[in-house]
Formats: C-alpha cells, structure tokens, sequence
C-alpha cells in the first residue's frame, strides 16, 4: 500500500502537466496592466468575501502544513492533533486581535503598517530584511520537498531527476508571482483549496466507512497500529526524549500560534478586502476552511496510522511527511477501482497545486516589500510601471537563490526551516505588530529594537536544538552541537522579543514615547475602527 501502480502514476503525470498548463493561463488572464500598482498588489480589492477567505485559507494551508501536520499526527497521534488544531487558533487569534487593525493601517505590505506611525526608511528596509528572513526558510522547505514528493508520486528515481522537478517547480512558481500578482495567485489559490477540501473530506469518509463510521474505532485502530498502545492517545509522545516535556511542548505551540498569524503572506490578504466588515467576513470563511481541514487531516492521518502502521510510515520517511498521501491510497483498500484511482489523483493533484500555491505566495509577499519598502521609497517620483518592473524583477531576485539554495538542502532534515519561519514570525514580527497597532507610546527605537533583537535571538538559539544536531533525525545527524534544551526557541525568544521593544521604548526617552503618543492618538480612530481611511 505504500507504492502507486501504474495507472496512478500516468493519471497524476497528466493532471499535473494539466494544472500547471491552466494555473499559468489563469495568471495571464488575470495579470496586472503594467501600470496598475494597485492591481497588483491588492488586486483591487475586488474579491467578494467568500473568494477572499478561500484565498487566506490557502495560503494559511501550506504544504508544509498538509505534509508535516499529517506526518505528525501519524507518528505522534495527540501532539499531532493539538498542533493541527493550533493552526486554527492561529488564524483565530489573526482574525479577532489583528485582522482590521492591519487592514486599516497598512496599504500594500507589512513595511506599511509599521510604518504608518514611524515613517522612515530605516524602519521599511528593517521589515523587508526580517520578511525575507522569516519567509525564505518556508519557500525552502517546500521547494526542497517537491522534487522528493513528485518522485514518490510518479516513481521517479534519481537525484537528478529530483533536482530537476524541483527546479521546473520553482520556475512556475516565480512565474505565478511575477505574472499573476496578488489576483492570479488568490485565484491559485481558491483552485487549491476548494480541490485540497473537496478530495480531502471524500478521503475522511472513505476513512471513517473502513471503521464503521466510529471515531472512536478508529482511534483504537490507531493506537493499536501506532506499537506504544495508548501513549498514542495523550499527549507528550512527540517530546518523550525531551529534558522537560510539557514546556517544550507549550514553546511549540506558541511558536505556531504567534508566528502563525503573523507571517507575511498571510498578513498581505488583509489588504485585498475593501473595508474592515470585508475583512471580518473573509476571516470567518478563512478560518471555517482551516477547521474543515483540521478534521479532514486527522481522520487521514490517523487512518494512515490504523491501516498500514506507524512503522511502515516512518519507514517510507522518517518525518512521516507522505503519512497524508499513504492515508488516502490506504483508504481505498487493496483492490482500486478507476473512480478510485481518479480520487487519488485528484488528492495528489491538490498536493502538488498546494506546493505550487504556497510558494508562488510567499515571493510575492518578499517581492512586494522589496519593491515597495526598499526601492520605491528611494524616489518619491518612482511611476507606477517602474515600480511593477522592480517588483517582478525583485520576484526573480528573490525565486532564483531559493531554488539554488533548495538543491543544496533537499537530503537533510528540514523540520528546523519551518521551525525557524514561525519562531521568527512569533519572536519579531508578532511583538512588533501588537505593540505598533494598540501601544501608544511605541517608539520608533523600540520597533527596531523588536525586530532585529527579536529575530537575532532566533538565529542565535535555533542551531543549539535538537533538530539541527544530537538526534538521528536532526539535519546534522553525526554532529552533536545541541546545547539548548528546547526544541523551539518561542519559550525565551517570544518574552525576549516583547521585553525588547518595549526597553527600547523606555530608552527613546520620555520626550520620544510622548511624541508617539500625540501622533498614534491623532490616528487611533482609524487603525483601530476605521474611522478614517488614508490612501484608498
């Protein structure tokens, strides 16, 4: 059950060649006028709710998400589950806390928020650096891991082959960006995810008539299959071997919470809804998505578990990163009809389309902010159709050295990238945020202060886990360099991150946060309730 026959292979072949070919026409048809700045940063705001919420869905919905979650829930069964299920509050916690705030402060990026009450180039440059630095470990992990997962959907074999898959997906990807902007990409992004929630729910319910429509079968079967009986079923199996157990496993949590909501990609959806009711709305579908998605993944991943063992999955990879694929072939049984076969490929289809998604978002977030953070606040006479031409020159800019550095990584462990992404997305981007959008006395010192100290310490701390080095299924598994006792950074990072913007407040000076009082007072109407609206 762990290998694709024949038939599945060449139907997922044509189904890939297929969305690729439609996904680049739908760019094309849907891509920006030269000249239209707010096209293709916003799309024009022009998205209905329902179609902006599906958008922030998939986006939230990565591949590292719809692999590593279902992987985890496979081999660790609860931990798993309440990592599915703190994605959710992540975007729960976007929704209520920062959502309209960040619609109404910023404009194109993230750079426009912060800088909406210190207005300076040094703060944009500072957000574009920390963007990039918290994106491109993600863009990583998932390119590196397309060239291994189209391998094992088509049979491949070879590095080169792999390495060559990885490299045609990073060109679609940088095509997505550069072509389609914010419109084409949501629209990718609606395709992905009506496909990864439609296939998906269709795969639970196969899953769940293998028990009997019991869930509680299914966990037994589960446990059973998982070979440590009930510890499958509570929590703490997943950091078993850790010095203290319960806080690395709160560390973990708080890193995808925080970092979660506050990653760029993300944050950029709010801009494309026209006013804070649309916002509100598009969250509510957004975040209905991700819900759906937690159940599917955990009645799949735990079937996976129950039908075919966590042994075999861990087997096939150690991260148990193809546990979601394996669910679904399992679920159909031995003997796999057409109408089967065609369900699969449309699972490994919405996969693939989920890569391909993902991706092309994240450098359109990094493009943006070096376009409009770093180059076009240079000169204030900048046209539009320059500043698209540098925005999709900055999209090569940023694609290019991914794909590269993604061919160097693809055969170590990348579990400390995606670490790395949220914890600096919990450590930095997530301090700066609450105390740009609701402190008044925040100062400009302060913000800096958050986000290079903020992100810094992550850098500091990640190589001392014991995901880098000092286990067998750390990156560098014959070194052991693991000095920190943790295997996130967000227990220390995250009150690190806080405790520094807010010394560096406090060393601005009293003159200093009153000045930013008066100024965050004179607009504290309009970023909080959108009384008034600047730039639209």
């Amino acid at each position: 059950m762990t290998e694709l026959n024949g038939d599945a292979q060449t139907m997922s072949l044509v189904a890939f060649t297929a969305v690729a070919t439609v996904t680049l026409l739908l760019c094309v048809m849907t891509g920006p006028d030269r000249d239209d700045l707010d096209e293709f940063y916003t799309g024009y705001r022009s998205l209905s709710p329902l179609r902006n919420g599906l958008a922030i869905a998939g986006d939230y919905i990565s591949a590292a998400t719809v692999l590593g979650t279902g992987g985890v829930i496979a081999l660790y069964g609860q931990d798993g589950v309440i990592l599915a299920l703190s994605t959710a509050l992540s975007l729960m916690l976007l929704m209520f806390l920062l959502a309209e705030p960040l619609r109404n402060a910023g404009r194109f990026t993230m750079g426009d928020a912060l800088a909406r009450r210190m207005p300076g180039r040094t703060v944009r440059i500072t957000t574009c650096a920390v963007t990039i630095a918290a994106l491109l470990p993600l863009m990583l992990v998932q390119l590196a891991g397309t060239g291994q997962l189209i391998a094992f959907l088509l049979g491949f074999s070879g590095d080169s082959v792999q390495t060559g898959c990885m490299v045609g997906m990073g060109i679609l990807m940088i095509s997505y960006a550069t072509i389609g902007g914010m419109k084409g990409t949501a629209l990718i992004q609606i395709l992905k995810i009506v496909m990864l929630l439609g296939s998906g729910t269709v795969i639970a319910l196969l899953v769940l008539h293998r028990f009997d429509w019991s869930p509680g079968a299914l966990f037994d079967a589960a446990a059973k299959g998982s070979g440590v009986g009930d510890a499958f079923l509570h929590s703490g199996l997943e950091f078993s071997h850790s010095a203290h157990p319960g806080l690395d496993m709160i560390s973990t949590q708080l890193a995808v919470v925080l970092g979660g909501a506050c990653l760029p990609h993300i944050t950029m959806r709010m801009y494309t809804a026209s006013n804070a009711r649309e916002v509100r709305r598009s969250m509510s579908w957004a975040v209905s998505g991700v819900a759906l998605f937690v159940l599917i993944i955990t009645v799949v991943a735990f079937g996976a578990t129950a039908l075919i063992g966590r042994a075999v999955i861990a087997g096939v990879d150690p991260q148990g990163n193809t546990a979601y694929l394996l669910g679904a072939r399992a679920a159909f049984g031995q003997d796999v009809s057409m109408a089967e076969t065609l369900l699969f490929t449309t699972v490994t289809t919405s996969i693939f389309l989920t890569v391909l998604a993902s991706v092309a978002g994240m450098i359109l977030a990094c493009a943006n902010s070096l376009a409009h953070d770093v180059f076009a606040v240079r000169t204030r006479d900048m046209t539009p159709r320059r500043e698209m031409l540098i925005a999709r020159l900055s999209a090569l800019a940023v694609g290019l050295p991914t794909i590269l550095l993604a061919a160097q990584v693809q055969h170590r462990s990348l579990q400390p990238l995606v670490t790395l992404t949220f914890c600096i997305g919990a450590s930095a981007l997530a301090p700066a945020l609450v105390y740009s959008l609701f402190w008044r006395r925040y100062t400009r010192t302060g913000l800096l202060c958050t986000l290079i100290g903020g992100t810094l310490s992550v850098l500091v701390l990640i190589p001392g886990t014991n995901l880098v080095s000092g286990s067998p299924v750390a990156a560098f598994p014959d070194a052991d360099f693991n000095w920190f006792p943790y295997t996130t950074t967000a227990v220390v990072t995250v009150p690190l991150g806080f405790a520094l913007g807010w010394l560096g407040t406090l060393a601005s000076g009293r003159r200093k946060a009153e000045e930013q009082r008066r100024q965050y007072e004179a607009v504290e109407g309009w970023i909080l309730a959108g009384a008034v609206r600047r730039g639209d």
